[in-house]
């Protein structure tokens, strides 16, 4: 129920009221039951927004067992990737007449994320997404669906990732460095499984893998090993994420490295800020909103187109070996 601003409190008979409709028309189209004319669901609709009529997700869940209400679990939020993911569930959530609730936690300890997952249970939602989910999330237990984000074993993570070493491979380069992300974590895994499944398939030497916790500092970090492996041979990287990325581009230029002249450098993201870095960054772009779609579809039992395929968005820190006919940014 909510109130009309002069204390009277709005319930479904106001609604009903309203729209000219009886309360159990009101409650079919609020709990959206099939059947319901077209013209009678906007006048219901119409009436509920008019009214600002908020719906008790308590009582509610009494009658039907279905709050309306899409959990989500995230973790390490602040990230450019679970934060672009959360974004894309509430507007995936809200297109099916839902709302997300949301329980951070940014442990990777089992014990914490079933908390998480708990405390959304208790709000009775419908169904649960996990967010930047580490490979000890559990996923079987509850009394509702849990689905990843990227699921199915991030097969699209895994081809992203594979076009990334393609491109390399399809400019010259022979002798590869991952920057790989945290070994915790499902998408770094399935990332790292998509670049060894396109070094062999290429025939390429992964000179070296090295393993950072997705910022620009840990990507910096790196830096003096990753000019070692230059040193040893190797042309090109394939960092995990665009941050990591950036902070590489960073601590090799301070070294006197220069990208792509010396070493061609490619992101995964295509964040925001990919096309302004020096030089701009060649990514690959998942279709996140589409992710989104396909896992509130799944959690709630639906159907959904899947999931764009991965894209490769080519700028200008990736070129051929020694290539110096690219100009210097």
């Amino acid at each position: 129920m909510s109130s009309d601003g002069g204390g009277k409190r709005i319930g479904m008979r106001e609604v009903a009221e309203a729209a000219g409709v009886s309360p159990q028309t009101v409650s079919r189209v609020l709990n959206d039951y099939p059947g319901i004319r077209d013209a009678t669901r906007e006048r219901v609709l119409t009436a509920v927004a008019a009214l600002d009529y908020r719906v008790n997700n308590a009582a509610r869940a009494l009658g039907t067992s279905l709050t309306r209400t899409v959990g989500v679990v995230a973790s390490d939020a602040v990230l450019h990737g679970p934060s672009a993911g959360i974004a894309a569930l509430e507007r995936a959530a809200r297109a099916r007449g839902r709302w997300i609730s949301t329980a951070y936690t940014d442990s990777d300890d089992p014990a914490d994320i079933d908390a998480a997952v708990r405390h959304l249970l208790d709000q009775g939602v419908d169904g649960i997404v996990l967010v930047a989910a580490h490979g000890a999330t559990p996923l079987e237990g509850y009394d509702v669906p849990l689905v990843p984000l990227y699921g199915e074993s991030g097969i699209r993570q895994r081809d992203a990732a594979a076009l990334v070493v393609d491109h390399l491979a399809d400019l010259g380069h022979r002798r590869i460095v991952e920057v790989a992300g945290p070994p915790d974590w499902r998408e770094a895994l399935a990332r790292t499984g998509g670049v060894a499944d396109a070094v062999a398939r290429r025939g390429l030497t992964l000179v070296d893998r090295v393993e950072g916790d997705w910022s620009a500092a840990s990507g910096s970090s790196v830096a003096e090993r990753v000019a070692a492996r230059l040193a040893d041979g190797a042309t090109a990287v394939a960092a995990a994420n665009d941050q990591m990325a950036l902070g590489l581009m960073a601590g090799l230029g301070a070294r006197g490295v220069r990208v792509p002249r010396d070493v061609s450098i490619v992101g995964f993201d295509d964040n925001p800020d990919a096309a302004f870095y020096t030089p701009s960054l060649t990514t690959v772009r998942l279709d996140v909103q589409g992710e989104a779609e396909y896992a509130v579809a799944a959690v709630l039992g639906d159907a959904a187109a899947p999931p764009a395929s991965p894209m490769l968005v080519v700028r200008d820190s990736a070129a051929a070996p020694h290539d110096v006919s690219r100009p210097q940014r």
